[in-house]
């Protein structure tokens, strides 16, 4: 029976070396990362800073540098954040060198964790059926700049629904709480993400970012949950 935790934002103690880590951006890194690695992206090096993205794409030749920052790509990057850059074309067979403002610290948060799995909308049922035989999960939500945010909340608690329905036990205050945040069903998660603090942000930066709404909310269009 799975034991399941969930971390509002990506600090404190490290995350137990026993456990599966579900680290969860849903706008957009976790969701993107997700796209790409069902697009054949070989693997993803995580930046926490611009200056350390730069340093590991010099000892990775041929890899992809890819981040953002305030929601735009970094100048001078490959790619940004956006799921819709990162076709089977571009990303197939790289290395992407990932500097995100928020999803790269909840990566780096887990990376004491036995696996990392990235958890997004797009592959929730597969996440969910790819860790409920773990001893241990921990959900690690990025949140944004510090603080906890709506739309990670609310993927944790489908999460933790579904891990239930699987036998799991929920442990702590933050895995009950957001079970309550979770949508009802798969209708529901399209006004979460554009109601949200980062989803309105992402919607005035123009129609380009409106549509990465649209592929973070296509719950389960992906089958496959990739680790990293």
């Amino acid at each position: 029976m799975a034991r399941v935790r969930v971390r509002h934002v990506p600090r404190g103690a490290p995350v137990s070396p026993r456990a599966a880590a579900v680290i969860v951006d849903v706008l957009r890194a976790s969701t993107t990362l997700a796209f790409a690695r069902a697009n054949g992206a070989a693997r993803v090096l995580p930046a926490a800073t611009k200056e350390e993205a730069l340093a590991l794409h010099a000892r990775e030749p041929g890899s992809l540098l890819c981040g953002e920052r305030d929601g735009r790509i970094i100048p001078g990057f490959h790619l940004g954040n956006s799921p819709a850059e990162y076709s089977a074309d571009v990303v197939r067979g790289r290395t992407l060198v990932f500097a995100s403002t928020n999803g790269s610290i909840a990566l780096a948060c887990a990376r004491t964790a036995r696996r990392r799995v990235l958890g997004a909308f797009v592959n929730a049922a597969a996440v969910a059926e790819a860790v409920a035989a773990e001893d241990e999960v921990e959900i690690v939500c990025s949140g944004k700049l510090g603080e906890p945010s709506l739309e990670d909340a609310s993927l944790a608690g489908w999460l933790c629904r579904m891990l239930e329905r699987r036998g799991a036990r929920l442990e702590g205050a933050a895995a009950r709480c957001v079970t309550h945040l979770a949508p009802d069903d798969a209708t529901g998660v399209r006004p979460v993400l554009e109601g949200c603090s980062h989803g309105r942000y992402l919607r005035r930066l123009g129609p380009e970012y409106r549509r990465d709404l649209d592929w973070c909310a296509r719950v389960d269009a992906l089958d496959r949950a990739d680790e990293v």
